[in-house]
């Protein structure tokens, strides 16, 4: 008999629990090589093409486009063997796996399971159509029957653990959601707004045929929507940031300073720089990485702003490596790409990386790693046509340089009225890893590179 070999969602890394279905790669039946990516899925940090370490024939699929699994939640089975024409009723297939991992799963001890595979039709081209093999029961996953007191248990449109365990620790009964999902799949949304709309009394009673009585906390999330609105759920890259942020502002006593400066000589350098390598030179060298370069050696004068806080140990953790984030906009919303190791580039090196990371960021092809790990964050909103903010700080970061566009203005100038280029810099940081000396200190250091961009040269 072959092997079926279950796979299950891997620890895609940075501490991520759980992973929503972006689109499938592979159907029911088809031959997939070892690592051959299989599902695309999104996590809180990026979207990422998940390779299965098995080679042999897809029987069964777990999940639908747009559900919610947890890291250890089945993915697909696959029926080991080199091609499909191999798998019969009663030949066996040697295991096939890779030698690669991901973070939390490895291929040395596979949790296997034996089951029957029957070809159901064998083209002459010797493809095979498997039929989708029968899970084995598990207490959170699949659609499986709801019991009801009093009923006869029916099938429920759950995929999700998440969606069920949700379910059980609100008492609301899956059978009477209507789901918005594919199919009428039932996704956490639906549940989360049967819980509100439970809590706030502002759905209709359901008929009484259509809501048992011993079960109260049922209702149906589409009257809650209808009443107050169109709601989207907090999920993805937009729920990682929206409680990355209410923590910031929950756990950090931020504070924010700011000062206007003449960038009308960092302008000049930037323009003398590019012009000088001549049309065989790399990528130009943007104001952003002359802003990054700035801020790295404002860090080394001022490490303080380098750090976090251990609240635990009541310790601050001053961090040895410039791990410098930068604020990009994408269709998938914000994201905060890192350069590692700033402290040990120079302009041309951040520019390269910075532009590496954002036409990553522009195709969806950031990973983990890329968004995680930053120690200082440097958010360039100028880009949007505005002069000022006050950033809330990338937790667990101890502070973020905004800076806002660069606009010829009136400025003295020697003295004398002229029409300059100015901007903006604004610094927010934790008042619990220094106090507005610091802060100042290192804004006026930033301020005076960007007037007079050879003051970095001289104290490098």
């Amino acid at each position: 008999m072959p092997q079926v070999l279950e796979f299950k969602l891997p620890d895609l890394g940075e501490g991520l629990t759980e992973a929503e279905i972006v689109r499938w790669l592979v159907e029911v039946g088809d031959v997939v090589a070892i690592d051959q990516p299989v599902v695309e899925v999104e996590t809180a940090k990026a979207m990422v093409e998940v390779p299965c370490p098995y080679g042999g024939v897809v029987t069964a699929r777990f999940g639908e486009e747009g559900a919610e699994l947890p890291v250890g939640a089945p993915l697909l089975t696959v029926a080991v063997g080199s091609t499909a024409g191999e798998l019969s009723a009663d030949g066996a297939a040697e295991a096939e796996s890779s030698g690669n991992v991901l973070v939390g799963y490895g291929t040395g001890a596979p949790a296997a399971r034996r089951r029957r595979v029957r070809p159901e039709a064998v083209s002459g081209a010797g493809s095979v159509t498997v039929p989708a093999a029968e899970p084995a029961p598990r207490a959170d996953a699949g659609t499986v029957p709801a019991a009801v007191p009093g009923e006869e248990p029916g099938p429920v449109a759950v995929i999700s653990p998440l969606v069920r365990k949700l379910a059980r620790q609100h008492d609301l009964d899956l059978r009477q959601l209507t789901g918005s999902g594919r199919d009428g799949l039932i996704l956490r949304s639906d549940v989360e707004s049967a819980i509100r709309a439970a809590a706030s009394g502002t759905a209709e009673p359901a008929p009484v045929s259509a809501v048992p009585a011993s079960s109260p906390a049922s209702v149906a999330p589409s009257v809650a929507r209808a009443v107050v609105g169109e709601r989207i759920p907090l999920r993805g890259v937009r729920g990682a940031v929206a409680d990355k942020l209410a923590r910031s502002r929950r756990e950090i006593p931020d504070a924010t300073c700011w000062v206007d400066a003449d960038a009308t000589e960092l302008m000049a350098a930037r323009a003398a720089m590019n012009a000088s390598g001549g049309p065989a030179a790399g990528p130009k060298v943007s104001v952003l990485a002359l802003l990054a370069r700035i801020c790295t050696a404002a860090l080394a004068r001022f490490p303080e702003l380098n750090s976090t806080v251990d609240l635990d140990a009541r310790e601050i953790v001053r961090l040895p490596d410039v791990h410098l984030g930068f604020a990009a906009q994408t269709e998938r919303g914000l994201v905060v790409p890192v350069v590692r190791n700033a402290q040990d580039r120079n302009a041309e090196s951040i520019g390269a990386e910075i532009g590496r990371l954002t036409e990553a960021a522009r195709t969806g092809k950031l990973t983990p790693a890329d968004l995680s790990g930053g120690t200082f964050t440097l958010n360039n909103y100028g880009v949007f046509g505005v002069d000022g903010s006050t950033p809330i700080i990338n937790h667990p970061e101890a502070a973020m340089l905004g800076v806002g566009r660069i606009v010829a203005k009136p400025w003295v100038h020697q003295g004398e009225l002229a029409v300059r280029q100015v901007v903006q810099l604004s610094l927010t940081f934790d008042h619990r890893v220094c106090d507005g000396g610091t802060a100042g200190g290192f804004l006026r250091y930033v301020a005076d590179c960007v007037e007079q961009p050879a003051l970095l040269l001289r104290t490098l």
